[in-house]
């Protein structure tokens, strides 16, 4: 993809070398003030943001060989943004060249690397590093973080590994023992040759709305396994011609576009916050559904019995004529095992397969990094949690100091860009990372009476919303069946209420106080 000459992107200051050997400590430890887990949209921002506070002393640590998180694993055939473009971006670094109205992956993947790049953040991260633990330590006031490229200890903590890069493969009796090819969307074997073959698809969910499309041509019999039926709305993608993209090199017109394409998706918001607003879109899903799908057993069988919202809307123009093909079956079950080559449905029907794709998402409440992250004593964020992800504004969690988890808990939404939601975070994290910065071993640490209170608050809100009242069960809620996923008000509201530090809201702890004597910032 070829990026923007111009571009209203933050000045890069000079910055220091990144740290090497000379900063390590007698006992390797590499010593850092800032650390950043992931470079996809994430850490990526995340180190743009630190370099323009002037905060130069970061460290970002990749378990992969290069930038772009979920757009580096997701791809699929077909992967693309649900989001349109001009909103799924930095908004310090706006993109006119975007050749669609929803971008694919590779473009989306090259913008993210470009923007990296450009800001210099090669030189400050090390790829192929895993993070294995994080220990707070709090008679030094730091972060112990092990990897597999060796020890870091930090003041500040960023995890920013994302909810959607831990692929979840189903416990699917006989699937071990399966002499065929298996392997997620997200691990997409792109060395098989579908051509002929009897490929079963588990799952039902963005993803395989992608990518069924992409493979029906090529394979000789799909059968695909459809747990609950999805409501897909019709997707307005089209080549943005060359004259737009030029148009779209002003900025002002280029704000324009983008403000009526944010205006248009938080009408939908709307409706999830009242879903009464979502009978149009609802009726707009049915119609695309009756348009495509003529045969009235399949229809019923794709027809969701919960209202639109509830589960992640997914768009598309071509998934139902995919699934219309004479030689694609719909077994609207899930699967139950796998005995040789023959899948089993709940409802006692068969399919035989000799390759499997699993399209069963990704482990987004019961993230593996919960398990990583403890506080003094040992406990780990998923101990803390006990199967329900809790965070003021979704940022920070009370007893673990000066770490900021990214696309956190409760900041989900079915209609906002995850950069919008990024972006403020990064706002709040650099806030409190400059509020204690200059007190040498200061922590600052959200006060769990106000992080109780929000939470409250939210649960409260996402009472009201499609995602908790639509009938559905979704990847929304977690194993103790509370919302822990969602944002249940506008993403205006997001923005102006996560987007700051409200030092109202945190204690900053001089390191040199005693554990029960807290100075209030």
């Amino acid at each position: 993809m070829k990026h923007a000459t111009r571009s209203t992107e933050p000045p890069h200051p000079a910055t220091p070398p990144a740290p090497d050997a000379s900063d390590s400590g007698p006992d390797g430890t590499t010593h850092v003030e800032v650390l950043v887990i992931g470079a996809g949209i994430s850490g990526v921002g995340a180190g743009i943001r630190l370099r323009t506070a002037g905060i130069h002393d970061f460290m970002i640590i990749e378990a992969a060989d290069t930038f772009g998180g979920t757009w580096r694993a997701n791809t699929y055939p077909g992967c693309q943004c649900d989001v349109p473009s001009r909103l799924y971006s930095y908004s310090f670094a706006p993109n006119p060249d975007w050749s669609h109205v929803y971008a694919d992956q590779p473009e989306i993947l090259s913008y993210v690397t470009g923007v990296a790049e450009r800001h210099g953040l090669r030189d400050r991260t090390r790829f192929s590093t895993r993070m294995t633990d994080a220990q707070w330590q709090a008679d030094q006031g730091r972060w112990l973080v092990r990897t597999t490229g060796g020890d870091y200890s930090c003041r500040f903590l960023i995890a920013g590994a994302g909810p959607w890069n831990e692929p979840r493969t189903p416990d699917l009796p006989g699937l071990e023992d399966f002499e065929g090819e298996v392997f997620h969307s997200a691990r997409w074997n792109h060395d098989l040759d579908l051509t002929g073959r009897r490929v079963a698809v588990l799952g039902t969910g963005a993803s395989a709305v992608q990518f069924v499309p992409e493979i029906v041509d090529k394979v000789a019999r799909l059968e695909v396994f459809q747990r609950t039926a999805q409501w897909v709305l019709p997707k307005p993608n089209h080549a943005i011609p060359a004259v737009e993209r030029r148009a779209m090199r002003v900025p002002r017109l280029r704000a324009a576009v983008a403000g009526a394409e944010y205006r248009a998706m938080e009408l939908l918001g709307r409706g999830i916050r009242d879903p009464r607003r979502l009978r149009a879109a609802q009726a707009l899903a049915r119609a695309h559904l009756r348009r495509q799908v003529r045969d009235p057993g399949l229809r019923a069988a794709l027809t969701p019995d919960y209202t639109i919202g509830c589960k992640r809307i997914l768009f598309s123009n071509r998934y139902y004529p995919a699934l219309t093909r004479p030689h694609v079956t719909v077994h609207p079950t899930a699967a139950t095992r796998l005995e040789g080559d023959v899948l089993h449905g709940a409802d006692g029907s068969r399919a035989k397969a000799d390759t499997i794709v699993l399209g069963t998402g990704f482990h987004l409440l019961d993230m593996p990094l919960a398990d990583a992250v403890r506080d003094d004593a040992g406990r780990s964020l998923a101990d803390t949690w006990k199967g329900s992800p809790t965070a003021y504004l979704g940022t920070v969690t009370a007893g673990y100091p000066n770490a900021f988890l990214l696309l956190g808990p409760g900041l989900g939404t079915g209609h906002s860009s995850a950069f919008t939601i990024l972006e403020s975070q990064l706002s709040l994290v650099i806030g409190a990372i400059q509020a204690t910065r200059d007190t040498p071993g200061a922590r600052v640490e959200v006060r769990r009476e106000v992080q109780d209170r929000y939470n409250v608050e939210l649960q409260h809100a996402l009472a009201k919303t499609v995602y908790n009242v639509g009938g559905c069960s979704s990847y929304y809620l977690d194993d103790n069946g509370r919302n822990s996923f969602s944002w249940p008000w506008s993403t205006d509201r997001l923005r102006s209420r996560v987007g700051r530090f409200d030092p109202r809201d945190f204690t900053i702890t001089p390191a040199t106080a005693p554990h029960d004597q807290e100075a209030h910032a």
